[in-house]
């Protein structure tokens, strides 16, 4: 069923302005021009051109006298007013004047009534409306917050999604889970054979952007069914007792247009659990979470009505709605690996015209962490510069700006940094690298620049592992808590002083060394005691610690212990390869931007001198 859009401005809105037009044209337009073509004279002129035979036709209404004369210039119409006269009638007619008098037009008793009560009543019942529906809209959104629990779900038809598996790229293993459910809207009678009973519900987690609504309108598409769209807050409104009633009105139209999907996003919004802990609480969303669990109790799953939803806050939902016979099964839709970014890269380029030269490989090894979101709007960065170069086709180079512009933001080319500072920056960022290239378990790197970006960074080291790594060791953390002490180091052992450029690297350092110790169970004082948890894995990670002030206290000094001895180690190795830190410092100030193999290269080459 194709979704029917409402026009943008109601009817009554496009006769508002007809009405003020006209008024504003009888009010000033139409009584200027007229002032242009009638003059009013006195009544003695008036008489006196009657004498001598100026005036060629007069018309007597009751309060003006209008006439035209025998000989029009610039004047066609004369005016006077009405004065009580007997002798005008024999003045006009002795002078061959045609005259006549206006004869008042009698209105209609009912035509009187309707233009004084009825009509003045209509206008102002059809303003009420529409202030009426201005203010629904206000309130409650599309159909408007006194539309008393009509659905707001958007309807989709497999021609309009358009989508299919085909198009869902890195999420073979949510592919495969939801595969069933496609299976099932295809051909239900062999399920029903065998006494299997199909999922009622499907709960899609996951961090943003890793295309949870996108899986769901694939199922949609692959099974060629009606899919209803609607988000969890769009249940949520100002009246009590309004969400359960658009609860009640979508189960209604799913069961009617059966086989069909209903899918609600961020279903946390009218989930959450309600064993808050908190006094009171929301009770238009418990009301409505309270008819969302009964309506899945209530419909048949034999009929072909599958619930999708997604969410990436699933400790925040209610016990009640996860249990088996609602949200039966749990989809996780995570952060793709390398092979998966890379099939997701593919699949956002096929749109996009590329070079034949193009390495997908190298951009998903750059990009670990990213999500489906940001891979698509690093392809659709690469074809804006391929543009902005005056070329036809995106090439390798465009990609890999894309990638820095995604992470660090664009570059700064106008900015003014004193040639110290650049110095400094340099001096900060061969740090970082030479500390990275000296131990035995960091990624190696990839590129080095002192080019200011709009994120804030004076500079950057970028790192690229060969290969997809899923545990991180105890001396892979150290190494890189280590790499990162690498920019301060240098800063303390070129210029004997320190600068505000470490934030960032201080920031990370200490979050490595705060999970090593309280999750990680990698400090030797704690050994494998859990000291704090995670509250939204998928929204930041965000924790909470599970201790005493005194044990809090003894994890600090853990925490400064690993940092400490991490800057110690870094330290040391720029003492020891102080030569290479110059020179390499001296060629990226040259360059501004190297790259890994440069910098491997001179490295590499001033060691077999030694």
């Amino acid at each position: 069923m194709k979704e029917i859009k409402p026009p943008k401005k109601p009817i009554l809105f496009y006769y508002g302005i007809a009405i003020v037009i006209l008024l504003l044209l009888n009010s000033f337009i139409f009584p200027a021009v007229m002032e242009h073509s009638v003059k009013e004279v006195d009544y003695g002129t008036f008489l006196n051109m009657v004498e001598d035979g100026k005036v060629k036709e007069v018309e007597i209404n009751d309060n003006t006298i209008m006439f035209k004369p025998v000989k029009t210039n610039k004047v066609k119409l004369y005016k006077t007013g009405v004065i009580d006269d007997p002798q005008l009638v024999t003045r006009l007619h002795d002078a061959n004047v045609k005259f006549t008098k206006v004869i008042p037009r009698e209105t209609s008793p009912l035509l009187n009534f309707i233009l004084s009560w009825i009509l003045p009543f209509l206008i102002f019942i059809a303003i009420g409306q529409w202030l009426m529906k201005r203010m629904q809209n206000r309130l409650g959104g599309g159909s408007g917050a006194l539309s008393f629990g009509k659905s707001n779900a958007k309807v989709y038809v497999e021609a309009q999604t358009g989508i299919t598996f085909k198009d869902v790229a890195g999420q073979d293993e949510a592919k495969e889970a939801l595969q069933e459910i496609v299976d099932f809207l295809h051909n239900p009678k062999k399920y029903r054979e065998i006494g299997a009973n199909i999922p009622k519900g499907a709960l899609l987690v996951g961090p943003p952007g890793t295309g949870k609504t996108l899986l769901a309108k694939a199922v949609a598409g692959e099974s060629k069914v009606p899919f209803f769209s609607i988000s969890g807050s769009e249940f949520v409104e100002m009246f009590v007792g309004m969400g359960a009633a658009r609860v009640r009105d979508l189960f209604k139209q799913a069961q009617e247009k059966a086989p069909c999907i209903v899918f609600i996003d961020e279903i946390d919004a009218i989930g959450k659990s309600r064993n808050s802990g908190m006094m009171g609480g929301n009770d238009e969303r418990e009301q409505t979470l309270n008819q969302l669990l009964t309506e899945m109790d209530g419909f048949d799953p034999d009929k072909g009505v599958v619930i999708l939803a997604a969410t990436n806050r699933p400790e925040t939902l209610d016990k009640a709605l996860l249990r088996p016979g609602r949200f039966d099964r749990r989809v996780p839709v995570e952060l793709p690996d390398l092979a998966g970014r890379e099939s997701i890269l593919k699949v956002h380029a096929a749109k996009v015209k590329l070079e034949d030269n193009v390495d997908f490989n190298v951009i998903a090894r750059a990009t670990s962490g990213a999500s489906g979101a940001d891979l698509a709007n690093i392809i659709n960065e690469a074809a804006l510069r391929a543009v902005r170069m005056g070329r036809t086709k995106v090439n390798q180079s465009d990609l890999e700006e894309s990638v820095e512009v995604v992470i660090a933001g664009y570059q700064r080319k106008n900015a003014v940094i004193s040639m110290k500072d650049k110095l400094t920056i340099a001096y900060h960022e061969i740090g970082h690298a030479l500390v990275a290239a000296k131990q035995s378990h960091s990624a190696p790197v990839h590129k080095i620049t002192i080019i200011p970006r709009t994120s804030g960074a004076l500079g950057y080291t970028m790192q690229v592992d060969e290969h997809e790594t899923i545990l991180m060791t105890k001396e892979q953390a150290l190494d890189k808590i280590t790499t990162f002490m690498g920019g301060r180091a240098a800063e303390e052992i070129i210029n004997k002083t320190i600068t505000s450029g470490a934030s960032n690297d201080i920031e990370q350092a200490t979050k490595i060394a705060r999970a090593m110790v309280t999750r990680f169970g990698m400090s030797d004082e704690f050994d494998m005691m859990a000291l704090e948890t995670v509250n939204n894995p998928y929204l930041g990670g965000d924790t909470s610690l599970l201790v005493s002030a005194d044990t809090a206290a003894k994890i600090d000094a853990e925490i400064l212990n690993i940092i400490k001895s991490c800057h110690q180690k870094a330290i040391r190795i720029l003492e020891e390869n102080k030569d290479k830190l110059h020179e390499l410092t001296k060629f990226l100030l040259e360059k501004e931007t190297i790259t890994g193999e440069e910098f491997m290269k001179i490295l590499e080459a001033k060691t077999a001198e030694i």
